[in-house]
């Protein structure tokens, strides 16, 4: 009988002793050292071993060119405390929850940061050094601050954006990151920029060039405009909707004819947000013809005119095609033109007109859309109605997202007492998207109204999280100098377990978060 014996060395041992691999090593952690008859302490230290053994066989490479060094920022450092504040808020981390849905009394730092990069930038700050990786990363995750972040980080994050593959997403995303500017009067410089700068530098040239005088920005793209990329036309074009004006029409004017169909779109609709404009003009006469007090009668066809303007031709499933022109004419005329059509009816008079044949969603959701891209706060009242009466009642559309896009043409006095009428009517439930408009923080009415509804949701039974939206908007909205309100909330005396202990948790999260977010403010400010 023939005996045979396990001569497979000990591969942690023989690793030890300068036998065996790295590879060997790898097997024996994966099999198990009782498998490989080795210990595991003996594993460990053949392993560091091995490390220090390929570290040490490294050829080191040539060095390569060293960095120029980062731009000069001018911009302030902010105070000591709000520098701290920052590094906390930057490594914060949501309140813990559960399968419950609870989130404990603590406020959620990472909510907050938001607020601390708005004050940082109105108070003009830059960035502390040492924290603007950290920065670069959050814009990298979170799309909704990368301009705010970018911006605090200043030319230095664009310096380090361009040495780290991880954030080259800053070298274009806008604006927010660009360097330091040439004077706009120094042509030569915009000239140099404008063709070599990245683009996030070349979209804020063109901003700056069009501050300084209108009718610059505009010649300033047409000398690259045949080359550009079609996203980055796009852009450009999108970009002139702050300040846009008549001198913008001839070159919008002309992009009605570009070779890109969304670049086409984006030129037709601010177009038609000059009433003033040949296209306002051409689409006013096209809608005048369909609309008036004798009725609605869609055009019908889509000819070469219409399409050239911007008319989109095939409509989205379920929508026939004439209403779909209908709709696209009426929404890209001057709201003005309605007046004579109706016999000098002002804008309520005319949304209350009865609308035969079953047209008036259809016309009144064009003229909401009208009075949004021609920022028309006349019409916008008159599509939004009454806030207390009933969202399926009201003169244009039940929609609470149209609503909420008509408030935002209104003066911020008038969107907060629309809200919190509609708030105290309707209650929370279908407040969210409205909330979404206001201008921050929530004060007075508003910020009465809002508590009003929470204490009201408690004392009917319900769970707070059926609020979670409303509440998380509200320890980002509410001034915090509504604190005392929520005091006499937090005082009120408890019983363990349902809804109210949940609720009493809530109401002292946003009570410390308020608190919280006057701290914080408070350190930004600059010392006298």
């Amino acid at each position: 009988m023939t005996t045979t014996t396990n001569t497979a060395p000990n591969t942690a041992t023989a690793t030890a002793h300068g036998d065996g691999s790295w590879d060997d090593l790898v097997a024996a952690a994966l099999l198990g050292t009782e498998r490989r008859r080795g210990s595991p302490e003996a594993l460990l230290g053949a392993a560091a071993l091995q490390t220090v053994r390929r570290r040490a066989g490294l050829r080191p490479a040539e060095a390569g060119p060293r960095p120029e060094p980062a731009p000069r920022d001018p911009r302030p450092e902010p105070p000591e405390p709000a520098r701290r504040r920052l590094a906390q808020l930057l490594a914060g981390r949501a309140g813990a929850g559960s399968g419950s849905g609870r989130r404990g009394a603590a406020p959620d730092l990472t909510e907050l940061l938001p607020q601390w990069l708005a004050a940082a930038g109105r108070h003009g700050y830059r960035a502390p050094a040492s924290l603007v990786p950290a920065l670069l990363d959050v814009a990298r995750a979170r799309t909704d601050l990368r301009p705010q972040a970018l911006a605090l980080a200043g030319p230095r994050g664009l310096w380090l954006a361009r040495l780290n593959p991880d954030w080259r997403f800053a070298l274009r995303g806008g604006s927010g990151g660009a360097g330091e500017l040439p004077d706009a009067e120094d042509s030569v410089a915009v000239e140099r920029l404008w063709q070599e700068g990245l683009f996030a530098e070349r979209v804020a040239l063109l901003g700056l060039v069009r501050a300084h005088e209108a009718a610059a920005g505009p010649r300033l793209l047409e000398t690259t405009w045949s080359t550009e990329r079609a996203e980055d036309r796009l852009m450009f074009l999108d970009s002139l909707r702050v300040g846009l004006s008549a001198g913008d029409e001839p070159f919008l004017e002309a992009a009605l004819g570009d070779r890109s169909r969304n670049v086409r779109a984006t030129a037709a609709e601010l177009l038609s947000a000059l009433p003033t404009s040949a296209l306002a003009a051409r689409m006013a006469e096209r809608a005048l013809a369909c609309v008036g007090p004798e009725g609605v009668t869609p055009p019908a066809e889509c000819d070469a005119g219409m399409l050239r303007d911007g008319v989109v031709k095939r409509p989205p499933a379920g929508r026939g095609e004439r209403a779909w022109w209908l709709g696209q004419l009426v929404e890209s005329a001057p709201l003005s033109c309605w007046r004579d059509r109706f016999g000098g009816l002002g804008p309520a008079e005319i949304v209350a007109l009865p609308v035969a044949e079953g047209w008036a969603e259809e016309l009144h959701a064009a003229w909401c859309r009208a009075a949004v891209r021609q920022g028309d706060p006349a019409w916008s009242q008159a599509l939004l109605g009454s806030a207390s009466a009933s969202p399926a009642a009201g003169p244009a559309t039940a929609s609470l997202a149209e609503r909420a896009k008509l408030l935002s043409t209104l003066g911020e006095e008038e969107r907060a007492a629309w809200v919190a009428e509609f708030i105290r009517a309707h209650g929370l439930s279908e407040a969210f998207q409205l909330l979404g408009v206001c201008v921050v923080p929530w004060a007075g009415a508003l910020g009465g109204a809002v508590i009003e509804a929470l204490d009201s949701a408690r004392e009917a039974g319900g769970y707070p999280w059926s609020f979670s939206g409303v509440m998380g908007l509200a320890e980002r909205c509410l001034d915090p100098a509504e604190a005392g309100r929520l005091e006499v909330l937090v005082e009120e005396p408890v019983e363990e377990g349902g809804a109210a202990a949940y609720w009493s948790e809530a109401f002292q999260r946003l009570l410390a978060t308020l608190r919280l977010r006057a701290a914080l403010h408070a350190e930004l400010t600059p010392p006298p």
